[in-house]
């Protein structure tokens, strides 16, 4: 009897269905994971005749799996605290590389391996835009991000410098006091300045900045900038005003270029830096823009994927910038091993950017993006499919009964 076809597909399509579920509860705690859905079709109808009015008569010969559903809807965002971590939220994928093969991925609970480069639990390298001294190229082929802790960043020089400094009002003609302060050279180094201020009347100062003789290698110290301060008789600054330019320190011992420098008199907002005050002298701050050569002390990721890199002399720079791929048919996705993916002829080709640009999403670091398998959800296909499978297995028996009584008649 051609019947019994019919529940054993069913039996078959619903005992696919269960295992579509098994899978999704067994990924429940996977990051990254896409819950499935399992969808059915009617098999071929066969046609039995037709009805006084033309009607067709016909009979369905069973059902079958058509294809699955992935929903790519975003999992919930768990902080782990791990700088290397990425969750990503909305559209779009993080590219890896698996021995030259690219493929993409949601589980973003990325390491680092042996060379400083951030890779997938699988050892895939997670690919982006690389970036020199600071600069992301985003035109550049995609490459290994690295975060590499022996990294270093070099030097800068300085070439500006400030104090926060009151001298004391009514001071004796010929009184003195001195600011060092510390600047740093091409090479790194840092060099001791010296201003040394000299009452010379009333509301009236010189200045002199002078270089040891031990960075020349002079017997003396060096004066590279001196001049004259007029305060008003409110104690604000009025010559000079602005910044002192032209402060040139040349023949360095350790080789380093020669330097070009200027005193800021005022800060951002345009208020003084230098006043003369009826409080003792003193300097409570010193600035200066030049930096040491620095190593990578720690990193973070931002919401547009860029690996921002804090080296150990206060300078932050980019290392990279994760890429993220859409697809124009994320169901065409062939899923693989590892909760990666691979492009189809039904994806289409995968249009790789930047996060949170051209309906990419954005990058959450030090997290990653859980599951998005819902429990209520599972619970209630399994039902569902359950109950299927047992309409069908009663369906067989009945069936298996009619035969039985069938060839009763027969013998």
């Amino acid at each position: 009897m051609g019947s019994f076809g019919i529940p054993l597909s069913g039996l078959q399509a619903n005992s696919n269905s269960l295992s579509v579920i098994a899978n999704n509860l067994a990924n429940l705690n996977t990051d990254g994971y896409k819950s499935q859905t399992l969808n059915f079709g009617d098999m071929l109808f066969q046609m039995r005749g037709s009805a006084g009015n033309g009607d067709p008569i016909e009979i369905g010969s069973g059902v079958q799996v058509e294809s699955t559903t992935s929903n790519f809807t975003s999992g919930t965002v768990n902080s782990t605290g791990v700088a290397s971590n990425m969750a990503l939220q909305g559209n779009g994928f993080f590219v890896v590389n698996n021995g030259g093969s690219t493929e993409y991925t949601r589980a973003g609970d990325f390491t680092t391996n042996s060379s400083g480069q951030l890779v997938d639990p699988n050892g895939d390298l997670v690919m982006g835009y690389p970036a020199t001294n600071g600069v992301i190229s985003t035109t550049a082929a995609l490459a290994p991000i690295m975060v590499n802790q022996a990294a270093t960043v070099p030097a800068v020089a300085t070439t500006s410098f400030d104090t926060i400094t009151n001298l004391q009002a009514g001071s004796a003609v010929g009184t003195t006091f001195n600011t060092p302060i510390s600047v740093v050279d091409s090479l790194g180094e840092p060099q001791s300045l010296n201003i040394q201020y000299t009452n010379t009347g009333t509301n009236t100062w010189s200045y002199s900045i002078t270089l040891p003789g031990s960075a020349t290698g002079s017997a003396t110290p060096t004066t590279v900038a001196s001049g004259s301060l007029t305060f008003n008789s409110s104690g604000a600054l009025t010559s000079p005003t602005g910044s002192v330019t032209g402060i040139n320190i040349t023949g360095l011992s350790d080789g380093a270029a020669p330097m070009s420098l200027s005193w800021n008199l005022a800060d951002a907002s345009g208020n003084p830096t230098l006043t003369q005050q009826d409080s003792a002298s003193a300097t409570t701050a010193t600035n200066q823009n030049g930096s040491g050569v620095g190593t990578l002390t720690s990193y973070s990721v931002l919401a547009n994927g860029t690996v921002q890199g804090i080296f150990s002399n206060n300078q932050t720079l980019a290392l990279g910038q994760v890429a993220v791929a859409g697809f124009s048919n994320v169901q065409g996705l062939a899923q693989i091993s590892n909760g990666d993916f691979q492009s189809t002829v039904s994806s289409g080709a995968a249009v790789v950017g930047q996060a949170g640009v051209g309906g990419l999403g954005t990058i959450t670091g030090g997290a990653v993006e859980g599951s998005n398998v819902d429990l209520s959800t599972e619970f209630s296909d399994m039902i569902v499919a359950q109950q299927g499978y047992e309409a069908n297995a009663k369906v067989l028996t009945a069936l298996d009964q009619v035969s039985q009584a069938t060839i009763q008649l027969v013998s």
